[in-house]
């Protein structure tokens, strides 16, 4: 096989954030589907009344698990070989599409068809924004770009909850006000559409497709350090992501069972947590992280999420310790896993593969959650304490595999990086 090494454009040292803004976009409908599917779900369960067992299914394979990570899997090998704008653009399109059958739902058939589509689109969106963001980035400013993403999946649960507030509860809708919110993620995804079509294609990806240039076969990320990346990535990402979709979900138990907190309070304290999480992203990640140890950064962050989530199993359950635990988590998971695992799965693999080892590694994220999703009923049969131990061992994990693994690539080209590996 011939080997040619592909040199990073000269050109790519401008600031694109308009373009890393409009592909970032994919993590703000990653996270409303989510938050706004979950919300809608509650109303529909009692309207056509779903089984406890469907709504586990439809959970399962939406946009917070399966269905996305077969779409990541599916959508990042094909980006890899029709390009990522090609990808990026059109399954907005299907994503729109999904979220239209949502919105005028009136059978429990087309709610699953709608969310098992907007997962697809949601996960085949992932991979083909974020190797568009880290290839068109300049080196120095690759992290700083990422970040943007992440600001935008914090602000997607915080726009999603404030509306759901106001138009279900506020305003009294009800079911109405859950089909607007699904509305508006319609008119972003067709927005988006039309102003990526003006959007360049990577140039980095471009120089793949040149005929002097044999890419790598796939067969080539299950061996050696790629190997190696893909488990460090989804052993610290996947054991966070366990942690993170069962503790949503018993965030409403805690303000219930302290009987401190009203829906509506409720639903400001989530919008707390994600609001915090978008001011340590903005003033710690994208301030440092292009300057500092990222296993530094990582590490600070997964010590004290452990200590957040610990508190909950250590002490009693008053308003002061969940208040504790809120504040914690919420700032220091901005610089932490999710972040990170945006930034090292663009860089730890070659352009010809890059979008394919991330769909892989999100696919086995979001899958295992997904089938995780199945025992979480058994665990909230469990008593707080040992679930909240629990919880805190996901973190410890997390934590002791990027002590383990974490790589430092701050300020590195991702050729610089592939040099790196090749080498080693």
């Amino acid at each position: 096989m011939s080997q040619v090494q592909i040199v990073a454009d000269p050109h790519i040292e401008e600031d694109n954030w308009k373009g890393t803004i409009l592909a970032g976009l994919a993590n703000y409908i990653d996270s409303g589907s989510i938050v706004s599917g979950a919300a809608a779900l509650a109303l529909w369960q009692a309207m056509y009344g779903l089984s406890d067992s469907l709504l586990g299914l439809i959970a399962a394979f939406g946009p917070n698990a399966i269905g996305a990570g077969v779409g990541a899997m599916i959508g990042g090998w094909l980006c890899d070989k029709l390009g990522r704008k090609r990808i990026y653009q059109y399954d907005m399109l299907v994503y729109a599409f999904g979220m239209a059958v949502l919105v005028f739902a009136v059978a429990p058939w087309m709610i699953v068809a709608g969310f098992v589509i907007v997962g697809l689109a949601v996960g085949a969106d992932i991979p083909a924004s974020w190797s568009l963001i880290a290839e068109e980035a300049p080196d120095n400013r690759r992290g700083k770009h990422s970040g943007v993403a992440q600001i935008l999946w914090n602000l997607g649960p915080v726009v999603v909850l404030l509306m759901s507030l106001l138009l279900s509860e506020v305003m009294g809708l009800g079911e109405l006000g859950a089909r607007l919110v699904f509305a508006h993620l319609v008119v972003v995804a067709l927005g988006l559409t039309f102003l990526r079509r003006k959007m360049r294609e990577s140039r980095r990806w471009e120089e793949t497709q040149e005929a002097s240039y044999t890419p790598p076969p796939i067969s080539t990320l299950f061996k050696g350090r790629y190997l190696i990346s893909i488990l460090g990535l989804v052993g610290i990402y996947g054991f966070w992501n366990l942690w993170a979709g069962t503790n949503g979900l018993f965030f409403p138990f805690l303000m219930e069972t302290l009987g401190v907190a009203t829906h509506a309070q409720s639903i400001a304290l989530q919008c707390l947590n994600f609001f915090l999480g978008m001011v340590a992203n903005y003033f710690i990640f994208m301030k440092y992280v292009d300057k500092v140890s990222h296993k530094t950064m990582f590490m600070v962050s997964a010590v004290m999420q452990v200590i957040g989530m610990s508190l909950l199993a250590i002490f009693p359950l008053t308003v002061p310790v969940v208040l504790a635990h809120v504040l914690i988590l919420g700032f220091f998971q901005g610089f932490g896993a999710q972040s990170f695992f945006q930034l090292w799965s663009a860089e730890m693999f070659p352009t010809a593969l890059r979008s394919t080892a991330q769909g892989v590694s999100f696919a086995i994220v979001r899958i295992s959650l997904g089938v995780f999703s199945f025992f979480v009923p058994v665990l909230a049969s469990t008593d707080f304490t040992v679930l909240a131990w629990i919880l805190t061992g996901f973190l410890v994990v997390s934590a002791a595999v990027g002590w383990l693994w974490a790589p430092n690539n701050a300020g590195k080209s991702l050729e610089d990086i592939q040099r790196e590996q090749q080498a080693a």
